[in-house]
């Protein structure tokens, strides 16, 4: 016999009455019915459940350990239920989106004008390193729309049937301690940074082999790059352990400042990606305009770059 809720149940109701008899009258059974059906469930698990007496019964070691996991498998079921049937009496015109994205501050941008354009929508996301896991959930039809990125003009992930838009091109800064002896310059050259040790994000595109090129053209090799989620690379910013590579619209952080690289050795291209079987034009278009103006309102947040933009005249 295979366990069941029920059987649970079953054992919830004898512990909760302290007797077969009591339980046997809760659940409308004959108390020889309900002393069968425990001795099935025992025999299921192996062991005795209770140790009946004068008084009543009394959990056994196995008993308090199934007792133990029903207080958590059941309400979660119930739980389960209820919300099975909240979902099944929503309006079906109630809009769903499922967002994927890198980390960065494009995506929570992104989410906050969807919100404001779509209140009633259910919104979920699901952030990942892995611009490909990303194309791959797009393809399996578990996410609507994805916010990736490439290096430089590298193609975005493959896919059959997959669309990338181009959100916008940012240039890489460098993030520096604001007491690094570059940080009051406009912008620092490569060069200047030959003896320091490195931090970025990770990433399954060609950002480290760009950036090794780039550092090859200015004379050097890189003395350690240290990949590592972003508060990582902001704590080893901060404590002088090395220098940060980041987008341009990273957000002004404490004890550290973003710098542009002279000559802009290195881009990144920012792309919405959705599959063009399971979305409309209509949608993809209204969510790449707010993708577009997701990306100006953080680059409006960036003291850095928005200097770069006016002295490079960018609109």
């Amino acid at each position: 016999m295979e366990l069941e809720l029920r059987h649970l149940k079953t054992v919830r109701a004898i512990a909760d009455a302290g007797s077969l008899t009591r339980a046997a009258t809760a659940l409308g059974l004959a108390q020889p019915a309900l002393s069968a059906q425990l001795k099935r469930i025992e025999r299921a698990l192996g062991g005795a459940l209770f140790v009946r007496g004068r008084h009543g019964v009394r959990a056994t070691a196995l008993g308090e350990l199934v007792l133990e996991r029903s207080r958590i498998v059941l309400p979660a079921v119930t739980e389960l239920q209820q919300e099975a049937a909240r979902f099944a009496r929503a309006p079906r015109t109630t809009e769903r989106l499922r967002i994927g994205g890198t980390h960065g501050p494009l995506l929570g941008a992104l989410l906050d004008r969807l919100a404001g354009v779509a209140p009633d929508a259910r919104m979920t996301t699901c952030t990942s390193w892995s611009e490909r896991e990303l194309a791959g959930q797009l393809e399996e039809g578990r996410l609507d729309f994805a916010l990736a990125g490439t290096c430089g003009t590298a193609s975005p992930p493959g896919g059959e049937g997959l669309v990338w838009r181009e959100v916008a091109v940012d240039p890489v800064f460098v993030m520096m301690p604001d007491g690094h002896p570059l940080a009051d310059r406009a912008e620092v050259d490569l060069t200047d940074l030959a003896d320091e040790e490195w931090a970025c994000v990770p990433g399954d595109g060609c950002f480290g082999d760009c950036f090794t090129a780039s550092c090859a053209r200015a004379g050097f090799t890189p003395r350690r790059m240290y990949e590592t989620d972003t508060a990582s690379v902001v704590h080893l910013v901060q404590v002088g352990r090395a220098v940060g590579l980041c987008r341009a619209t990273f957000p002004t952080t404490p004890r550290t400042v973003t710098r542009p690289l002279t000559g802009t050795p290195l881009t990144w291209r920012h792309l919405l990606g959705w599959h063009a079987a399971t979305q409309g034009q209509d949608t993809a278009t209204a969510v790449l305009a707010q993708a577009r103006m997701a990306h100006a309102s953080v680059a409006a947040n960036s003291d850095s770059y928005t200097e770069w933009m006016s002295a490079h005249r960018v609109p």
